[in-house]
């Protein structure tokens, strides 16, 4: 029997999921950075899994900066003043399409929000073209919206801001069964779904704005991780569908909790903090 040298192991070798990113190193930001993401994306259909029609795909996201640009404009037009860049928090929000179960959803973000000492400042109904997606898509295609959050005016931007969004998107996936949360933070955000590859950019008009400007730009098909009905669970600290999953959902539940209201974070790792 052959000798193995070295660290691998055939018995190790899997299928893996489909995975990019484009960075720009001195921190400028353009749209060049975020179309050259989507044209990775677009490449990766050896790595997709579809419906038996080939019309439903079984997964597909982006993680892009949140373009200042793009969102005080976006912001504007539902009368919406955002105020200065990482001064906001913006969350994409997947609801259901009863409308009672929604409007019961928002509310509850909205008041864990106050009571977080963070001020809400509207909702944005997200712009897609559910045309380009398959039957099966379109027919489990939730409600998305986008939400804007104030920063206190105690709370430091970056790191503490993004902790307390945090607080109030862990309370509020808590507390209601009926909706997914793909991202919330002052820094990023994340467009996913259950996309053929070529889909995302499609779907979502705001990935094709010249104003939607970013320095990093990570994308992946992942198989079955990227539905919008996609839940929460099993997370872990590595770049998955367009964003960092949270580690181990929390792992803590009220306990962590209370010690990010303190101001610490277990079990954070360093790729989470930057």
């Amino acid at each position: 029997m052959e000798r193995m040298e070295g660290l691998y192991r055939p018995q190790w070798e899997h299928d893996a999921c489909g995975i990019g990113a484009v960075i720009q190193i001195d921190g400028t930001k353009s749209h060049a950075t975020v179309d050259k993401a989507l044209k990775i994306v677009e490449k990766l259909e050896h790595r997709a899994g579809k419906d038996t029609k080939g019309e439903t795909g079984d997964g597909v996201g982006i993680m892009v900066q949140i373009a200042h640009p793009f969102f005080t404009k976006a912001a504007a037009q539902q009368g919406i003043q955002l105020g200065e860049e990482r001064d906001y928090g913006v969350g994409m929000f997947f609801f259901p399409q009863d409308n009672l179960l929604r409007s019961q959803a928002r509310k509850m973000l909205e008041i864990i929000a106050a009571k977080e000492g963070v001020e809400f400042l509207g909702w944005r109904r997200v712009p897609v073209v559910p045309e380009v997606l398959g039957q099966m898509a379109r027919d489990s295609m939730p409600a998305i919206y986008q939400c804007f959050l104030r920063r206190p005016g105690d709370v430091e931007r970056g790191l503490d801001f993004d902790r307390k969004l945090y607080v109030v998107r862990r309370e509020f996936e808590q507390s209601n069964d009926h909706t997914y949360v793909a991202s919330l933070s002052s820094r990023t955000i994340v467009y996913k779904g259950m996309f053929l590859v070529d889909q995302l950019r499609k779907f979502y008009p705001d990935l094709q704005d010249e104003d939607y400007v970013s320095a990093i730009a990570m994308v992946q098909h992942h198989p079955g991780q990227c539905g919008p009905h996609a839940g929460p669970g099993g997370d872990h600290v590595l770049l998955h569908h367009g964003r960092r999953h949270r580690q181990g959902a929390a792992g803590g539940g009220p306990e962590r909790l209370r010690l990010l209201h303190a101001g610490q974070h277990p079990g954070i790792s360093d790729d989470e903090r930057h």
